[in-house]
């Protein structure tokens, strides 16, 4: 059986430097998002959602 990427996978490296420097990729998700919300103020309008784990947009509906 393949894992997905988007599975939990078991990476004791990562989770020492978490433990020792915290999770770097979670606050940067976190600054992401308030950094794209803030940039929706400011413009006047709402931003798309930013899907954080993925990266990704959500695809529009032109139906």
């Amino acid at each position: 059986m393949t894992r997905s990427p988007a599975e939990n996978v078991h990476l004791p490296i990562y989770e020492d430097l978490v433990r020792e420097r915290g999770d770097v990729v979670a606050e940067a998700q976190m600054a992401a998002a308030h950094t794209q919300d803030q940039a929706a103020d400011l413009l006047g309008g709402e931003a798309d959602t930013w899907d954080g784990p993925t990266g990704h947009q959500p695809q529009a509906d032109f139906g």
